[in-house]
């Protein structure tokens, strides 16, 4: 009976530090998801109805600021600190006036050897090229 107990507050253990997070913790993004490319389109002049097509709705808006638009993220990776980043677009007559922020302040080799460490490999694109071959087409 206390071979059994001991097993069971072992299992016990285990599955309370798994839900605390003491285990694992995952790279925890919210808030407007943004790509460079996109946010390169928007130029000045646009109406508040293009940037939202382009761009979505924005995450914040001000009741007192008609014409202020805020896009806001935030990423926590492993635990770690939180970081924020955050895109403001100013519109004068319901035209886009201003573009200002930090959203894509980051070192370019950083993002590529964060996708890399995310790629999953497809058994598709493991196996050599049928065209070379001569095989199926």
């Amino acid at each position: 009976m206390t071979r059994f107990t001991r097993s069971l507050s072992v299992l016990g253990l285990a599955v309370a530090l798994g839900g605390c997070g003491i285990l694992y913790r995952p790279d925890v993004q919210q808030g407007s998801l943004l790509s460079k490319p996109i946010v390169d389109q928007l130029k000045p002049g646009m109406s508040k109805r293009q940037v939202t097509l382009l761009l979505g709705t924005p995450s914040v808006t001000s009741p007192f600021e008609n014409d202020r638009w805020d896009y806001v993220s935030s990423i926590q990776r492993r635990g770690g600190k939180i970081a924020t980043k955050n895109l403001t677009l100013t519109f004068e007559n319901d035209a886009l006036a201003r573009i200002e922020g930090d959203y894509f302040p980051e070192d370019p080799q950083q993002l590529i050897k964060d996708a890399k460490k995310y790629r999953v490999e497809f058994p598709d694109e493991k196996r050599p090229d049928d065209k070379k071959k001569g095989g199926r087409g």
